[in-house]
């Protein structure tokens, strides 16, 4: 029993350790990949379009409120985790019998992104939590949303706001109508499926758009 507390101690250790190097790095520099990006390589053999990160500065303000919006209202008063978000979808997810919502925060997501897989597992939802905690305490809130909208995954091979802006539209993020950016926010809980032309088939993503 004192071996594997012990064990556990070293391994959270390990992690705070990790986190904490990557966030000095993340601070300053966009990552040149994320586990994320090498997932989808190496299980369906996506090729990965040319990354465009872009400042939040030269982003359109309305895009990131849209994306504050709709995927985490409370993004910038909790620190890294919204525990009634967590209890909803635990509630949700035991009434179904299986693991649907993730009640995850934008830190949450980002950290998903940087270094988990997208397999929903309660023990990788753990991790995820850790890592949003601690990366929440280490960068700006302002600095988490631009790395956020800098890699999550918008189409098959297609991450950050920069590749998706010139994937769907031929343009970069600021030159987006308002009409383009509420299209590229509502397909971001299914990018895999929909794109900015077919997700009105979704429900869902037909009410984001709204």
């Amino acid at each position: 029993a004192r071996a594997l507390a012990a064990l556990v101690v070293l391994g959270h250790a390990a992690l705070a350790l990790f986190v904490l190097l990557a966030s000095a790095v993340l601070s300053r520099a966009n990552p040149p990949f994320t586990a994320l990006m090498a997932y989808r390589r190496l299980t369906a053999g996506q090729a990965i379009e040319t990354r465009r990160p872009v400042p939040l500065s030269r982003m359109p303000r309305a895009l990131p409120e849209m994306v504050v919006r709709l995927e985490d209202f409370h993004f910038y008063r909790h620190r890294g985790i919204d525990l009634g978000a967590i209890r909803d979808a635990y509630l949700v997810n035991r009434s179904l019998g299986y693991t649907l919502y993730g009640g995850s925060t934008i830190p949450q997501q980002l950290a998903r992104n940087l270094f988990l897989t997208p397999r929903k597992t309660y023990f990788r939802k753990y991790l995820e939590a850790l890592i949003a905690v601690e990366m929440d305490l280490l960068l700006s809130k302002r600095r988490i949303l631009e790395l956020y909208l800098n890699n999550i995954e918008w189409g098959k091979g297609v991450f950050g706001i920069g590749a998706a802006s010139h994937h769907y539209y031929g343009t970069a993020p600021a030159r987006l109508t308002v009409d383009q950016q509420r299209r590229m926010v509502a397909i971001l809980t299914n990018p895999l499926r929909y794109s900015v032309t077919t997700f009105s088939k979704s429900r869902q993503m037909a009410a984001r758009y709204r």
